[in-house]
């Protein structure tokens, strides 16, 4: 007993001394950017070893830093990197590190998954081959971050990902506590217009006050920060229908995070979202139509509806006035001018149908996945703003044909999921089935598959709805 207390004395007397002497190696070292070179090894090492100890740490990270961080300022593609690539990076090694644990099924849903990823990663081929090596890299780079997404979904239904139920309702709110702070810093990114920390898109609002950035928080277009308000709010609905004990939030909670969420989404200008969360509602409704108290959710709506409108117009009254005035054109002046009204999608979607009827032969295989917004194959760079029409130029009817049937695939499963008699799969196939026919409307006027930063948050949720079918 005291030799080995002894031995444990001077194993800790020379980590201590150890430290002692990089912490003066540290110090003496002149410039700023040598010390936390130097001090980097003092946060990795740990992290590294925590992330390697558990099979769901990392997930956590990578969803903290994918909703809550901003691309490092460092000019590289469209925004520059982002620190959560790093993470899912070590995601990858961790889940080779744990192969014995996989149970890999090869069902619909993962086929499709699967099959769509292969489809984009052979067209990089003809990337290549119709505008150059440059543009293919670029077409290779948003294959690897859509594989992200998969590999999300797979590592937590067949894969060595490990938590009990009520663990899995934790990583539910965290995730929604997390997407209501990202929307919170969206709104005061808003209002204080705070300099882009690296590269976004040119998307703004003209007001008689100035010209302002639409609301997109640390993301780098405002549509993808719309979509990601619009899912949690589909959210904050399915678990308005949930018994008491069987739900996830209290209700003060769901009503503060639903005011931030829906300010968010307003601000963002987002009218797509907008739509998106119309159709997931009434998916819901009808889905809730034999139990519905119409009273008591009319009450819930208003109150919710009155409380984020209050927060608008305290804040924002300019804007506010603005908002609601383009909504009531849009929907006025649609039959005279959509693509107006439509932010000129009309006259691009005209385009891609012109450029197909010249050169039929390109919807078979496509130009290459994510060329056309880079490329001037077509005769000019374009963007599509609709996910099937771009991948039926992109990657042909091959690629069409694999969208609609991953959009079937995963509608089937979680319409399947929200009929189980267990409270976590039901509220996330129910989640799920709703969000995802808002999503296969919005992708009318979106490229929703390269929202990479938050589509694994969703097939995450998709994936605790299935998972225990799967195992």
């Amino acid at each position: 007993m005291i030799p080995a207390a002894g031995a444990r004395d001077r194993r800790e007397l020379w980590i201590g001394l150890s430290l002692g002497l990089y912490a003066t190696a540290v110090g003496l070292t002149p410039g700023v950017v040598l010390k936390a070179a130097l001090c980097a090894p003092l946060i990795l090492i740990p992290l590294s070893w925590r992330l390697l100890a558990t099979s769901t740490a990392w997930l956590t990270l990578f969803f903290a830093c994918a909703l809550l961080a901003p691309p490092l300022p460092i000019r590289l593609g469209d925004s520059g990197p982002h620190v959560a690539l790093l993470i899912a990076g070590a995601g990858l090694v961790i889940g080779f590190l744990r192969l014995p644990e996989w149970r890999f099924r090869a069902d619909l849903l993962t086929r499709s998954m699967l099959a769509i990823w292969f489809v984009f990663a052979c067209s990089v081929t003809l990337a290549a081959l119709y505008s150059g090596p440059t543009v293919a890299a670029g077409s290779l780079a948003r294959v690897l971050l859509f594989g992200i997404s998969i590999y999300i979904f797979l590592y937590v239904r067949d894969g060595p990902f490990r938590m009990r139920s009520e663990q899995e309702f934790r990583a539910i709110r965290f995730l929604f506590w997390a997407g209501v702070l990202s929307a919170l810093f969206a709104c005061v990114d808003f209002y204080f217009q705070f300099p882009a920390p690296a590269g976004y898109e040119q998307q703004f609002i003209w007001l008689d006050t100035g010209v302002y950035r639409r609301a997109q928080g640390v993301f780098y277009e405002a549509s993808t920060l719309g979509n990601l308000c619009a899912f949690f709010l589909e959210m904050i609905a399915v678990a308005m229908f949930q018994s008491k004990p069987d739900r996830p939030f209290s209700r003060l909670a769901l009503f503060f995070g639903g005011a931030v969420l829906a300010t968010a989404l307003v601000l963002s200008f987002s009218r797509a979202s907008l739509v998106n969360l119309a159709v997931a509602l009434a998916v819901l409704l009808w889905l809730h139509r034999k139990q519905i108290r119409w009273r008591r959710l009319i009450i819930s709506v208003a109150f919710f509806g009155a409380s984020a409108a209050a927060v608008l117009l305290a804040a924002f009254p300019a804007f506010t006035g603005m908002a609601w005035l383009r909504l009531f054109n849009a929907l006025r002046y649609f039959s005279e001018s959509p693509n107006a009204v439509l932010s000129g999608r009309v006259a691009s979607w005209q385009t891609l149908v012109n450029f197909l009827a010249l050169n039929p032969w390109h919807a078979l295989l496509g130009v290459g996945y994510k060329t056309l917004p880079y490329s001037d194959f077509i005769g000019g760079t374009a963007v599509g703003d609709n996910t099937y029409l771009t991948l039926l130029v992109e990657t042909g009817i091959i690629g069409l044909a694999a969208v609609i049937a991953l959009n079937c695939a995963v509608l089937l499963d979680a319409f399947r999921a929200a009929r189980s008699a267990t409270p976590l799969r039901s509220f996330c196939g129910t989640w799920m089935a709703c969000f995802w026919a808002g999503q296969v409307v919005q992708m009318f006027s979106a490229d929703l598959l390269t929202y990479w930063r938050v589509l694994p948050v969703y097939l995450f949720v998709l994936a605790l709805a299935v998972r225990e079918e799967a195992q």
